[in-house]
């Protein structure tokens, strides 16, 4: 039996009904990506490592940026 995902939104995720941006699911050995605006057209799982690679360089540029 498989535990079904929890999807998290990002706190960025606009105003209205919230729906503008990406969902995640961390799982034990990916994390899965899909869009919020329409879950049921599947997604992408990355490795847990690729994406804390690509969180870490989003968090880098937006030093820069500040």
């Amino acid at each position: 039996m498989t535990t079904p995902d929890i999807w998290k939104k990002s706190s960025y995720s606009g105003g209205g009904e919230g729906n503008a941006c990406v969902e995640v699911a961390f799982r034990r050995d990916c994390t899965a990506i899909r869009d919020s605006k329409a879950p049921s057209r599947g997604g992408l799982s990355v490795p847990l490592s690729a994406f804390a690679a690509f969180i870490g360089a989003l968090k880098e540029r937006q030093g820069h940026l500040a």
